[in-house]
């Protein structure tokens, strides 16, 4: 049996989730990001024990298909966006996303901007940003190879797309010290 599971956007979402399904009984084959795999079929009681341990750590069970694929978009770009996919796509996103989704990229850009509100664009870039602060605030690397790191064509392609949307340069974000990072699941 498959679970489909909202906002489960990392490594250590998987760890909780694998645990707390343990934790009930249950036998995941697979926890992958947004998916896991059940040995077996539940019962609704069952189900309603595994939606309510996912509410308590903020994530949530998807039924519908249009919300599975949203989750399905969402999950490949935190993952290409946080390095968890082998090779970043030659393609563009949008040739990535049609051929790993099996879907026409028109039909999942109009389906995400309908139900998110944003474009699937401009979810790519706050991500990519996100990650960017991440980064700026462990103070390890470069602005050059941050910009390497994300795909960047420059460090001022990077800069600029910075710029606009957080306000403030790389530079000054990293002086600030308060740093006005989001949680993934909230971008």
């Amino acid at each position: 049996m498959k679970l489909h599971i909202k906002n489960m956007v990392c490594s250590r979402c998987k760890m909780i989730v694998r645990s707390e399904l343990e934790k009930l009984g249950l036998e995941p084959v697979s926890v992958e990001l947004g998916e896991v795999k059940l040995s077996s079929d539940i019962s609704k009681e069952r189900k309603s024990e595994v939606e309510r341990m996912l509410q308590h750590y903020g994530f949530a069970l998807i039924d519908d298909k249009k919300s599975r694929l949203i989750e399905k978009v969402k999950n490949r770009i935190i993952a290409l966006v946080h390095g968890l996919e082998k090779d970043f796509p030659k393609t563009n996103l949008s040739g990535y996303l049609s051929a790993e989704l099996h879907h026409d990229y028109t039909y999942l850009s109009n389906i995400f901007t309908q139900t998110e509100g944003t474009t699937i664009e401009k979810y790519f870039i706050a991500q990519r940003i996100e990650r960017a602060k991440e980064l700026l605030v462990y103070d390890e690397l470069s602005l050059s190879e941050i910009a390497f790191l994300l795909h960047y064509s420059s460090v001022a392609h990077l800069s600029r797309q910075f710029k606009k949307v957080t306000g403030l340069t790389p530079s000054h974000f990293k002086k600030l010290g308060e740093h006005r990072r989001k949680p993934l699941e909230e971008i």
